[in-house]
């Protein structure tokens, strides 16, 4: 595994499991839409649509990394950023 990013806001602060070989690892945190059942169905489904897209964009920025050039702190510098990418 080469990547372990957690994604729920309540996750930052639990200890993740030992994995072998050192991944690089980043908190992209998001309100957990399953948390969102106050309200009518509309305001649940945009809850779900915005960590969709926000997990869309984050992903579309990890595959543009030039991850060949980059050494082990490169890459975990660049997750990090893309956290805080708009």
């Amino acid at each position: 595994m080469d990547f372990i990013i957690t994604l729920c806001d309540s996750a930052i602060a639990e200890e993740c499991p030992y994995w072998s070989g050192h991944p690089s690892t980043a908190h992209w945190g998001f309100p957990d839409p399953a948390n969102s059942n106050i309200g009518d169905d509309e305001k649940i489904r945009h809850t779900f649509t915005q960590v969709e897209l926000g997990l869309r964009n984050r992903i579309e920025l990890l595959i543009d990394l030039p991850i060949e050039s980059l050494n082990k702190l490169q890459i975990q510098d660049q997750l990090h950023r893309i956290h805080y990418h708009n």
